[in-house]
Parts: C-alpha cells; structure tokens; sequence
C-alpha cells in the first residue's frame, strides 16, 4: 500500500474531501492502516500540484477517519476488467 493524502473533512454533499499528497486517478479505493476499505475517489478538484479528491464514504462510521493517513490498494477492484465469455 502507498499513502497518497489524508481525509480532510465530511463534505455536506456526503462525500468525503481529501488532500492528495501523491498523484492519483478515480476510480481508485482508499483504505487505512489496517486495510479496511474507506472511500472510493469520484473526482479530482484544486490546484494540479497538490490537487483534492472528492469521494464516496465505503463505511458507515466516516468521521472517526477525518484527519487520518489513507492509502491506495494496489490491486483496485474498480480497475478490473471483467472476462465475458460467450454462450454458444
């Protein structure tokens, strides 16, 4: 896992607000320390040197996280591409 920014605060909207500290693409899954999956990042806003991303809490209990380190999984779900195989 690679620490990429920490949750800044719960937006009105519901979505969560992050400050990036390295660069990143939506789509992606952000989990904590420990691996528990947190938000899944919807957009990316600001300034491009030290951008903010907009995204969707994965947890019921998102504030206990605000002003904690958050870190990309590798291997995001989101990214994956599904095999469909045709019927015959």
């Amino acid at each position: 896992m690679q620490e990429v920014g920490e949750i800044l605060h719960l937006a009105g909207s519901g979505r969560v607000i992050i400050q990036l500290s390295d660069e990143l693409s939506e789509g992606v899954i952000l989990c904590d320390e420990k691996g528990t999956k947190v938000a899944k990042v919807m957009e990316l806003i600001g300034p491009v040197k030290r951008p903010f991303a907009s995204a969707t809490p994965l947890t019921n209990n998102i504030k206990k996280y605000i002003g904690k380190a958050v870190f990309a999984v590798e291997f995001s779900p989101a990214k994956k591409e599904k095999f469909r195989r045709r019927k015959k």
